[in-house]
């Protein structure tokens, strides 16, 4: 008897689950737009010293004008200096960070040959505003010497991505899945929103880091409470389209940005687009793995008799049906002292007891490789897509189009042949097509560019399967805390991919070199985890340590039932 045994008498994903998940996810776009905003936020377009005194002729090479505004979309740094005329008489040459007063020139002429007097810019710079109208880098003037802070803004908001994992994990195993989505998402909009009037760039930098932690909390925990409400049947497919939610995320930040081109309007439009999330998040019940690990044995019976009323079903489940019979012996005094039991049994929970076997440690070790993975071959491989040419809007779209079909693959492949051996192989596929990539003759684009994409592909699935892996790897009482340190390694690899696309100085294929050694070896350890395909969800450690061991031929003829329902409900979805 499994708390699994509740989703038979009311629904695997009914109307109740439907719309709880449903709001859910519709929040989670949110966390794709802010892990994606700064895209365009730290935008540095053209630019160039500014002079003291009305400038009235300008020179860059052959081409002339009369302001600074009418070459700068065609300045490129390298080729020469931007030449110029003042009110005055001053003859300037201007380069982005610094500047020269030519001495005594005869002639406005391109070239030159005497006397200047070269110095810093100061501050004094004067921006294209063609394709970006105001940016943090156009307000503040982050370039030249200043250009590494408009560069620390992303891996400070990963690394508010890796505590908010960690910390909101523990917090949503002690306080309950609830209280932490309702607490994030009031925060996305209050985080977000401020943001957008931050008056300075230190305070931006500490919002964005608060808002990442936030983000973070949500997108960890609402993966397990969207495991934790629907049934086994319809487990692999809600919980990979929350990456769905986060792809829509990715697509609305680079259609924003495309309408919206001054900076802190475009971050007040993302941070309310999903304001409505919180008319109805004090609505939501807690799961009901969550109560019956707590000991609330009362709560979880009103929410199961409620979602079965709910969903026009009669609940004839009682929640002692679910206990061990040494446990259903003491129910009465159990259903009396609900609200005490937490305090007096309950054992406080660590990072620590994801090691608590030499078996668990090895399966922890082995989802944190694959969370890391997953996120290092995902930047690297979007990263390195900017040199696909194009419009950068539409670049951006595509790169969170590309991964809907990736989920779609990586769900029915889930349902049909297991978890294990469809992330195993994409991880071994990114491998592989990493090393292609090397081999593949840099003049021939077209093909750099599939393969490219099909390395994409393969991460994401892997990527997209290990939230719901995770949660099925692990029992209720650290199952949060499972995936957020899992989400903790990821952003590990995320904060480490910008460094590792930067070895491509000292080999233009190092990246993918290291990427695909990685993605080989984690797919091959992938293939010692146990299957969890048509398991219920684990309770207890020991029944999370148990997964893998030969069971018996009652519990084998049981999952393999629950697996051909999985498959039954799977072909009527498609059929439909």
């Amino acid at each position: 008897m499994t708390v699994e045994r509740i989703f038979d008498e009311i629904g695997h994903f009914k109307r109740f689950q439907a719309c709880l998940y449903f709001a859910a996810v519709f929040q989670a776009i949110s966390c794709g737009i802010h892990y994606l905003a700064s895209v365009f936020l730290v935008q540095t377009p053209n630019f160039a010293c500014s002079v003291p005194g009305n400038i009235t002729d300008v020179l860059y090479g052959n081409l002339t004008g009369s302001s600074l505004e009418d070459i700068l979309p065609v300045f490129t740094s390298g080729t020469g200096p931007l030449v110029v005329r003042t009110a005055e008489g001053e003859q300037w040459e201007l380069s982005r960070c610094r500047c020269a007063l030519r001495i005594n020139p005869k002639y406005f002429t391109y070239d030159f040959d005497g006397n200047k007097t070269v110095k810093a810019c100061d501050g004094n710079f004067v921006y294209d505003h063609t394709e970006v109208h105001q940016s943090i880098v156009t307000d503040w003037d982050l370039v030249c010497e200043k250009e590494w802070l408009a560069k620390l803004c992303q891996p400070t908001f990963m690394l508010g991505v890796l505590v908010g994992a960690l910390l909101f994990g523990d917090l949503a195993d002690r306080v309950g899945r609830v209280k932490i989505l309702m607490f994030t998402s009031l925060c996305q909009f209050g985080f977000g929103v401020s943001v957008a009037f931050a008056g300075n760039y230190y305070i931006f930098l500490v919002l964005r880091f608060l808002l990442a932690m936030v983000s973070s909390g949500y997108l960890v925990v609402v993966f397990v409470y969207v495991t934790e409400f629907t049934g086994i049947k319809v487990r692999t497919w809600t919980s990979m389209h929350v990456h769905a939610a986060f792809a829509v995320g990715i697509m609305v930040v680079a259609l924003t940005g495309y309408l919206v081109r001054v900076w802190w309007i475009y971050q007040i439009i993302l941070s309310t687009c999903t304001s409505p999330f919180l008319l109805v998040c004090w609505m939501f019940p807690e799961t009901p793995f969550y109560l019956m690990a707590k000991g609330r044995y009362k709560d979880a019976q009103t929410l199961v008799d409620a979602i079965a009323h709910f969903n026009g079903l009669e609940c004839k489940l009682k929640v002692q049906e679910l206990l061990e019979p040494e446990e259903r012996e003491n129910v009465r005094a159990l259903l009396d002292e609900a609200e005490q039991r937490p305090s007096q049994h309950v054992k406080k929970l660590s990072i620590l007891d994801l090691f608590s076997t030499w078996r668990m440690a090895g399966r922890t070790c082995t989802v944190w490789a694959i969370w890391f993975i997953g996120s290092l071959g995902y930047y690297v491989f979007s990263l390195g897509s900017v040199n696909l040419g194009g419009n950068q809007y539409i670049n951006l779209f595509l790169a969170g189009a590309v991964e809907l079909p990736s989920y779609l693959v990586g769900c029915f492949a889930m349902d049909r042949i297991g978890r294990k051996k469809t992330c195993a192989p994409a991880l071994l596929l990114a491998g592989v097509v990493c090393m292609l990539i090397i081999v593949v003759p840099a003049d021939i684009n077209a093909l750099a560019i599939v393969l490219s994409m099909t390395g994409k592909f393969a991460i994401a699935i892997a990527f997209g399967l290990i939230y719901l892996y995770t949660c099925e790897l692990y029992p209720t009482i650290i199952r949060s805390l499972a995936v957020g340190s899992g989400s903790m390694m990821c952003r590990v690899g995320s904060v480490v991919a910008p460094f590792c696309v930067y070895l491509a100085d000292v080999w233009i294929y190092l990246p993918q070199l290291i990427v695909g050694i990685l993605a080989f070896i984690i797919g091959v350890l992938t293939l010692l985890l146990p299957e969890t395909l048509g398991k219920p969800l684990t309770t207890t450690l020991e029944e999370a340590e148990a997964l893998g061991c030969q069971p018996s031929k009652k519990d084998s003829a049981l999952g393999n039932k629950e697996a051909a329902d999985g498959l039954e409900m799977n072909h009527q979805e498609t059929k439909a």
